[in-house]
């Protein structure tokens, strides 16, 4: 059994005038691992698509990249706490010789807690030249109300 050839990262020289130069190594090489692992997603080491999540005044807004994604192969839920989007891009057939395979086919996995309280029944999803975008409308609590003493003009604030 032959194993491939193994890459090693430069030895980092310590000087000592440069007491913790073996610390940024540290730090550089964690920092590129913890990268490529959220990178992936928590189910199934898939990247994650390309997310946009916008808040404005009224809702958030969340876009997914899902290029050659089915409307009927993506589901939208949400369980009180999380948007969780499910769904498969489909492999396209390809009439001759794939020389090389750059797009993304397979399952997708995307959950998100939203920064706010939304109404979940009121959630809607399309899906449009390979961008989902789901639109979830803020929860709004009742604004406060005055209460008026039948003695006084003053009021207060419950």
């Amino acid at each position: 059994m032959t194993l491939g050839a193994v890459r090693q990262a430069p030895a980092v020289r310590w000087l000592p005038a440069e007491p913790f130069a073996h610390l940024d190594d540290i730090h550089h090489r964690t920092s590129r691992g913890l990268r490529r692992l959220t990178a992936a997603s928590s189910t199934g080491g898939e990247p994650a698509p390309a997310v946009d999540i916008e808040e404005t005044a009224d809702e958030f807004v969340i876009e997914l990249d899902l290029p050659g994604a089915v409307a009927r192969q993506v589901a939208v839920q949400w369980n009180g706490q999380q948007l969780v989007v499910h769904g498969r891009i489909p492999t396209r057939v390809h009439a001759g010789t794939l020389r090389r395979r750059g797009r993304r086919t397979g399952p997708v996995h995307y959950a998100v807690n939203l920064p706010g309280p939304v109404l979940g029944d009121k959630i809607t999803a399309t899906l449009a030249n390979g961008v989902l975008t789901i639109h979830a409308p803020k929860h709004r609590p009742c604004p406060a109300v005055y209460i008026v003493d039948a003695d006084t003009t003053d009021g207060y604030l419950p």
